[in-house]
């Protein structure tokens, strides 16, 4: 069987959706992938702001800062460590009672738990407990985050024409700088126009939920598109269906572990020019914490631009060249650019700017970086299970890390962590590259190597 019959093309996808119940095209399904992914990374981020300029002072106001700020990455590790639990949960309940069941459920855990966060009492109030209440909302948000998973990612995968799957494979990602831009400016506003205790007592509780809002609106979006028959019957040609989690590790497992760490120094990337940043800045200098939000605004319009460039050069070189060229553009990054956050506004803007670049042109080619090597019955599960796993160890403990790196060795050496995650990505991608289409058809497997 040839490889465009295996990953069929948009015309072959809309044809099918023609026959069903109307015109269905890969611009509908993307849509609906951005609206989704940007509500989550707009939780995301009033989370990880929040961790940054509210918890330390809320929950650990009896620590030093430095330790009130590492007991509040602490926490905020909890809902990665959560996520694989959630996708295995929430798979038993697609596989039981349906996918529009499944998404129903866990965007309105995420949602709940978002705005549960906002009723946290601070430490004043309930003492230890105050700390013990927010791991236990920061957990649902990680495991609602393993429900969130609708198929819609992959389902854009297998509709993309076959010289565009990079500029597909793209869009999914936009959702993370439209989800900073969002967020940064509410809580910048807020920063600004509240005085500093108006902004500790009540001002801060206001993202969380507008995240509420913002879920219940992305929640009909997304259903209006998952449920209906024309979607559930391409899920079914495509054979996207979940298959039981343990099933997929057995049979996937080799491949799930090289895609989670293929992406491992975009996502570490990704926490080094967003929260890591800001709770240097809040720390060691007396910079507003409102001002240099602005510059994370400005780093994430060149983010959004340098991911839509990830999938011109993609679909141009291959994707793998392009994650392979930003792991060694990053570990040299991770040399010398940490240093200009002492620089004042200009080295700030700098790392920044160059940053996003970095983390656009890396992260835009992310998502599903070897999914094409999964079988087609594990590839729902699968996808899952990669992308949880990737946020774990490229993503969930970068902020922890990077500040205990920075505080003891200076900033210097939180770019270790930086070049950590570039070799270990360039490690993967060989590993790929020799293991992860060893399964597969030789024509599927050199379409799978030109397309990856």
């Amino acid at each position: 069987m040839s490889a465009k019959a295996e990953l069929p093309n948009s015309e072959g996808l809309e044809h099918d959706a023609a026959e069903l119940h109307g015109r269905v095209d890969a611009g509908e399904i993307a849509v609906g992938v951005i609206i989704g992914r940007t509500s989550e990374f707009f939780d995301f981020f009033v989370y990880a702001i929040a961790s940054v300029v509210v918890f330390p002072r809320l929950i650990f106001p009896h620590l030093p800062p430095i330790e009130g700020m590492i007991w509040s990455f602490a926490i905020f590790a909890l809902a990665f460590l959560a996520r694989p639990l959630g996708t295995a949960f929430f798979i038993a309940i697609d596989r039981r009672f349906g996918r529009a069941t499944r998404l129903t459920t866990a965007l309105l855990l995420l949602g709940t738990s978002t705005v549960a966060v906002a009723f946290t009492p601070g430490h004043a109030q309930a003492g230890v407990w105050a700390a013990i209440i927010l791991g236990i909302f920061r957990i649902g948000q990680g495991v609602a985050l393993g429900g969130a998973w609708d198929g819609l990612p992959s389902l854009l995968a297998l509709s993309a024409p076959e010289k565009r799957k990079g500029w597909y494979a793209m869009v999914p990602q936009l959702g993370a700088p439209f989800g900073l831009l969002v967020a940064s400016a509410l809580f910048a506003y807020l920063l600004i126009v509240l005085s500093a205790e108006d902004f500790l007592d009540w001002g801060w509780r206001y993202p969380f939920f507008c995240a509420f809002a913002i879920n219940v609106v992305a929640l009909f979006a997304r259903l209006r598109i998952v449920v209906t028959p024309t979607f559930q019957e391409l899920f079914e040609r495509r054979e996207l269906q979940p298959t039981p989690v343990f099933e997929a590790i057995r049979a996937e497992g080799p491949r799930i572990v090289i895609g989670a760490f293929a992406p491992l120094a975009s996502f570490a990337m990704f926490h080094m020019v967003t929260v890591f940043p800001l709770s240097w800045v809040f720390l060691f200098t007396r910079e507003e914490p409102s001002r240099f939000l602005m510059i994370e605004m400005v780093g994430a319009v060149a983010g959004i631009f340098a991911i839509m460039a990830s999938g011109v050069l993609a679909d141009r070189y291959g994707r793998r060249k392009v994650l392979g060229g930003t792991a060694a553009a990053i570990a040299a990054f991770s040399g010398f650019a940490p240093q200009l956050l002492e620089g004042g506004t200009v080295g700030e803007l700098v790392f920044m700017v160059s940053g996003f670049i970095l983390l656009g042109l890396a992260f835009g080619q992310a998502s599903g970086a070897v999914a094409n090597s999964f079988a087609k019955r594990h590839r729902y599960t699968s996808s899952a299970l990669t992308s949880d796993l990737a946020w774990l160890f490229g993503a969930g403990f970068a902020p922890l890390a990077a500040l205990l790196l920075s505080v003891y060795g200076g900033l210097l050496a939180s770019g270790a962590y930086l070049l950590s995650g570039a070799l270990v990505t360039l490690l993967a991608l060989w590993l790929n590259r020799t293991l992860g289409h060893s399964h597969l058809p030789e024509g599927r497997k050199r379409a799978a190597e030109k397309a990856g």
